[in-house]
C-alpha cells in the first residue's frame, strides 16, 4: 500500500481498460485452474484475444482480486468475498458500493496500479489535459521513482486510466464502443470531460452515494498498513505521506470527508475517535489491536441480505 520508488508498473494492461465482466471471469477461471493465464487455450477459456488475456490478468491483480502463487494465481480473501459463486457478496458487480471498493483497491495499489495511485493521491490538479497529466506523471517518476520509462508508455497509461473514469461520451455521429459501455468506474462520475473535448475535470464533491462502510474499510486498511494507533486527518484527506488517502481517492471535499468520519464515530461498536495532538487533528483507534477491515464490508452487504455477517 505504501509507495515504493523501486516497485512501480506501467504498460501491463495492453492499452485495454478494465471491463465489468473481466474480474468475474478472471476469478472463476483461476478457481478452476491456477495456471489458466499461461495455458495454451487461455484465449478460448477466457473468450478473448491474447492481449486481452494479459489485460484481464493485470486488472485482477491491480484490483487486488488475484495474487501470484507458486503454480500461477489464486484469489485473495477479498476476491473470494466478492466473487465466490455461492457465498460472494456481488460476483457480477451489481452494487455500486463494490465499484467504490474496487476503485479504492486500485488507487491504493501503487506497486501494480501506479498510474491510478498517482492520479488520485499525488496529482491534485482539478483540471488537466491528457498531455498535462502525462507530463506531470513523468516529472513525478523522475523525482520520486527509480528507473526510466518511455513517454509513450506513460501516455498510454494516462489515456487508459482517464478513459476508465471519465464520463466522456462520443458525439451523436460516432458509434458507442463496447469498451465505453462496459467501464465500471465511469458510474462513479469522478472525472468528466469538459466541452473542449480535451480537458478532464475531477469531480470533487459530497459523494452521497459512497457508503460509509467503504470509507471505514479504507481507513481501517490504512491503520493496519501504517501500524499506527493514530493518523493525521490531513494525511487521510490529502495523502501527504507515501500512503494513499481516502479523502483524495474518493474525491471528497474536506467537509464531506470530515462528515463521513463523524458518521464513523456514531456507528454502533465504533472503534475510531478524534483528538488533537500538538495542534494536529488526528483520528485514533479506540483499541490497540488490528482492526479487520472486512468487518465493515460484511456489515454493509449483510444489510441487503447479500452476505451473512456471521460468514
Amino acid at each position: 500500500m505504501k509507495f515504493n520508488p523501486k516497485r512501480v508498473a506501467f504498460g501491463r494492461h495492453e492499452t485495454f481498460s478494465m471491463r465489468y465482466s473481466w474480474l468475474t471471469k478472471a476469478y472463476q477461471e483461476v478457481k478452476n485452474d491456477a495456471g489458466v493465464f499461461d495455458a495454451d487455450d487461455a484465449t478460448v477459456r477466457l473468450g478473448v484475444g491474447k492481449n486481452m488475456v494479459n489485460a484481464i490478468r493485470y486488472w485482477a491483480q491491480a484490483a487486488q482480486i488475484l495474487e501470484k502463487c507458486e503454480d500461477g494465481y489464486r484469489p485473495t480473501p477479498l476476491g473470494d468475498f466478492i466473487f465466490d459463486e455461492n457465498a460472494g457478496c456481488d460476483p457480477y458487480l451489481e452494487d455500486e458500493a463494490t465499484i467504490w471498493l474496487l476503485h479504492w483497491q486500485m488507487a491504493s495499489n501503487p506497486e501494480v496500479a501506479t498510474c491510478s495511485y498517482w492520479l488520485f493521491n499525488r496529482y491534485h490538479k482539478p483540471e488537466f489535459t491528457t498531455a498535462e497529466a502525462t507530463e506531470a506523471l513523468a516529472d513525478f517518476l523522475k523525482q520520486q521513482a527509480s528507473g526510466k520509462y518511455s513517454k509513450n508508455t506513460l501516455k498510454n497509461d494516462a489515456v487508459v486510466t482517464l478513459r476508465m473514469y471519465s464520463d466522456a461520451r462520443p458525439s451523436k455521429t460516432k458509434q458507442v464502443s463496447d469498451e465505453l459501455l462496459d467501464a465500471p468506474f465511469t458510474t462513479l462520475k469522478l472525472l468528466s470531460l469538459l466541452p473542449d473535448g480535451k480537458t478532464h475535470k475531477v469531480q470533487i464533491g459530497e459523494q452521497d452515494h459512497l457508503p460509509i462502510e467503504i470509507v471505514a474499510y479504507a481507513v481501517a486498511s490504512l491503520f493496519n498498513a501504517t501500524k499506527q494507533t493514530s493518523l493525521a486527518i490531513e494525511d487521510l484527506m490529502y495523502g501527504k505521506s507515501d500512503y494513499p488517502a481516502p479523502g483524495a481517492v474518493f474525491c471528497l471535499t474536506e467537509n464531506a470527508f470530515l462528515f463521513k468520519l463523524e458518521q464513523l464515530k456514531q456507528r454502533k461498536n465504533n472503534v475510531f475517535y478524534f483528538s488533537e495532538s500538538a495542534g494536529v487533528n488526528r483520528l485514533y483507534k479506540t483499541q490497540d489491536i488490528i482492526i479487520d477491515p472486512m468487518i465493515f464490508l460484511k456489515e454493509y452487504y449483510a444489510q441487503y441480505n447479500i452476505y451473512e455477517a456471521a460468514a
